[in-house]
């Protein structure tokens, strides 16, 4: 599923490192550990879609790719312009970004597991 592109998130990493050490202990079975990211792909797509933040980003294009209908951005000493609906526009600037998209089509969050 192409949803999974979350797990390589900080928070993503951090749940999948903690679910780790519970399956390893015996806390938890590897079924359930798999259940429970899944569960978390579907949340972290629900709450982004229902977000009303709005981002812009401006920089040099430094490398980008198409494969498996997933776009891969390099931006080098980027700058992002992050807009909410409740909360004063901010800019933030790196040096390095990374910009994952794909088509939000490609997975039904919708159900459960």
């Amino acid at each position: 599923m192409s949803l999974e592109l979350y797990r390589r998130s900080s928070l993503g990493m951090a749940l999948t490192d903690a679910l780790d050490e519970l399956v390893i202990s015996g806390v938890l079975s590897p079924t359930i550990a798999m259940k429970v990211l899944s569960e978390f792909d579907k949340s972290v797509c629900r709450s982004l879609r229902a977000s009303k933040v709005k981002a812009s980003v401006k920089g040099q294009l430094h490398t980008y790719r198409f494969c498996g209908n997933v776009w891969t951005f390099i931006v080098e000493n980027a700058i992002v312009n992050i807009a909410d609906v409740d909360v004063q526009s901010k800019e933030v600037r790196v040096q390095l970004l990374k910009v994952v998209a794909c088509d939000s089509k490609l997975g039904d969050v919708s159900g459960s597991v």
